[in-house]
């Protein structure tokens, strides 16, 4: 018996990070929103590493919650380890991490959803999706029970057609022993929305009572930990240690001798995995030349013994992945609680969305997450963010939040996946962005927290403390400007010491802190005016003195690359009229249909000359 149960503005489909930040964006921002999933005890599951953050990674959570989401929120209550990456290098590259409690995370995203107003939570499978002829998308469960609403945002992470492969056993699922979302992805062909394949794994995990530790290397977080919201207390601790070992020519030989036995060698898989994460025994075939690889031993958690063997995925037979393990110092007595698997699933064309993350020929319909070609917690929760903001901006007739790529990572996730496509799982890196000197996780809420105040996702007390850090940042500046050093022994014999040359004259303090040797710190006894502030007052303005000149030439780069994003173009355009573009790319224009003309020139097989044409078009077409 088939009935129509509700009806509302936004309909999620998944609970994963994607589908949580899309949700809880949604609903805030006063639209009847549902978010369905599979399972309601798998809310906002981390099945691969149980961590958030890392290389670029950090940079997209404190963004996230820079415009108002809750993964940084979520990050610090259930944080157990904590580590600043990259510390050796700039401060552009500079990343947090943090050892999350998988438990406890889902459980916190569970319980954030189940109150949060306007939002309605169920556990359904969603077999069908289909546009009615009165503009609402319908959808039906597993259970025949009909919905509607004005726009459908799909978040379905690695469920959508999920194939389990371990050696030759392949089977139906979704990560975790889920079960897979299968009947969706015949209703999107229907629709005329064509899926592609895409393959992840991840490692065993296993029990910690079998390893032992005294031959690993002992990993402990930061003396001070650093959050990743800049709404949470400083103030945080490390709960629990990570390890390392490392794999070795014995290793190799077992995997070597397996690799008839891995599915992905064998032609089992179809899917393209994930470039820069690959699996262990890719590794070893890739890098034959390595005589070992790391392995980070990472706990899952502080009440399970389940631990994490990050750098070890496998889909190779469990008996083999047992054997392999066993040649690794530390693990000669090692138990497999979970094997290690690869998985397949369905995914889409980012090229078919536009920056706003709604399809192109799709209205009101919107993909966030790994659904969109991406992988990672991370750029899916930024995915579904954006998603959540522009399907209520829609709804109400406001203009889509769209990030340019020197406003955030965001934009730079977004603009590549959407402009550029992939070709396999879309990984966010520091070097993917060219403008990541003024990008850093530093300075996230200087650059985003206005925007998410605007939108309606900031509060008003978080914006004026925000407002105040700024001014504080300000004064701070006027005064290192101020203040002049005279050339005394005890200042010149702390430079000396740091391996820079002594002052003659007065200088002012702001000329010494744009030496590479000198510090806040190295000045803090003959700094007498300083204010008591939060150190990250002085962090920001030591970092501008010091980088002004690299920061300068950047935001030019900017300034340049903005004027092109100002000139628009209309969806409507017939690239086959206009004379001189080359076939290329009237071809690719044609299908990714760019936004402004800074979209059309990062577009593959677009040339300069190109937009060269382009821009003579759009001011013919203007004066007209």
């Amino acid at each position: 018996m088939e009935h129509l149960a509700k009806h509302y503005e936004v309909i999620v489909i998944g609970g994963g990070h994607a589908g949580i930040e899309a949700a809880l964006a949604s609903a805030r921002l006063g639209c009847k929103t549902c978010i369905f999933t599979i399972n309601a005890d798998w809310v906002g599951d981390l099945p691969c590493n149980p961590s958030i953050g890392g290389t670029s990674k950090g940079h997209l959570v404190r963004e996230i919650d820079s415009l108002g989401g809750e993964m940084a929120k979520a990050a610090d209550k259930t944080m157990i380890q904590s580590r600043m990456l990259n510390l050796g290098k700039g401060p552009a590259v500079h990343s947090p991490r943090a050892q999350i409690d998988r438990r406890d995370y889902a459980g916190y995203m569970k319980n954030c959803i189940e109150k949060q107003e306007n939002l309605d939570f169920k556990q359904a499978e969603v077999m069908d999706i289909k546009k009615r002829d009165d503009g609402l998308w319908e959808l039906r469960t597993r259970l025949n029970t009909f919905f509607t609403a004005k726009c459908v945002i799909l978040a379905t992470g690695t469920f959508l057609g999920g194939m389990i492969h371990i050696g030759d056993v392949s089977y139906e699922s979704g990560p975790d022993g889920m079960f897979p979302s299968n009947a969706l992805v015949d209703s999107l062909r229907e629709l005329g929305i064509m899926t592609r394949r895409f393959k992840t794994g991840t490692p065993a995990r296993v029990n910690k009572k079998s390893i032992d530790f005294s031959v690993l290397e002992v990993q402990d977080g930061d003396e001070k930990p650093v959050v990743f919201s800049f709404e949470s207390p400083i103030e945080a601790c490390n709960k629990a240690v990570c390890y390392m070992t490392y794999t070795n020519e014995e290793t190799k030989k077992v995997i070597l001798d397996n690799l008839h036995l891995s599915p992905l060698y064998g032609g089992k898989i179809e899917g393209v995995g994930p470039r820069y994460c690959p699996s262990f025994e890719d590794k070893i075939v890739r890098f034959a030349d390595k005589q070992r690889h790391q392995v980070f031993v990472e706990p899952c958690g502080l009440n399970t013994q389940e631990m994490y063997l990050q750098g070890l995925s496998s889909s190779l037979p469990e008996d083999v992945q047992l054997k392999f393990m066993k040649t690794i110092p530390g693990f000669e007595n090692i138990e497999i609680i979970r094997t290690g698997y690869a998985i397949e699933y369905e995914c889409v064309d980012p090229l078919m969305l536009k920056n706003s993350l709604e399809f192109l020929d799709y209205d009101g319909l919107f993909g966030a997450g790994q659904f969109n070609g991406s992988s990672g917690y991370e750029e899916a929760a930024a995915q579904g963010l954006v998603a959540g903001i522009n399907a209520v901006h829609k709804i109400k007739g406001k203009k889509p939040l769209v990030l340019d790529r020197a406003s955030s990572y965001i934009g730079t996730l977004i603009d590549d996946l959407v402009t550029k496509g992939c070709s396999d799982p879309y990984r966010m890196m520091t070097s993917r962005s060219e403008y990541r000197l003024i990008l850093r996780h530093d300075n996230a809420d200087i650059r985003l927290t206005k925007i998410g105040y605007e939108i309606g996702l900031i509060s008003e007390e978080r914006y004026k403390k925000f407002l105040k850090k700024c001014e504080l940042i300000e004064n701070e500046k006027k005064r290192v400007e101020s203040i002049v050093f005279s050339p005394t022994k005890e200042i010149n014999d702390m430079l000396v010491s740091r391996e820079t040359s002594p002052i003659e004259s007065g200088v002012r303090m702001s000329e010494l802190l744009k030496r590479p040797q000198v510090n806040y710190e190295s000045l803090t006894k003959f700094d007498v005016t300083r204010p008591d502030i939060d150190y990250e007052i002085f962090d920001q303005v030591q970092i501008g003195i010091k980088y002004e000149g690299y920061i300068k030439r950047q935001q030019a780069q900017v300034d340049e690359m903005r004027r092109l994003e100002c000139k628009e173009m209309p969806q409507d355009i017939d690239y086959s009229k206009i004379l001189g573009l080359r076939i290329e790319a009237r071809e690719k224009l044609e299908k990714i249909r760019p936004a402004n003309v800074g979209q059309a020139s990062r577009i593959s097989g677009v040339s300069p000359a190109d937009i060269s044409v382009l821009l003579i078009y759009l001011e013919k077409e203007g004066k007209r």
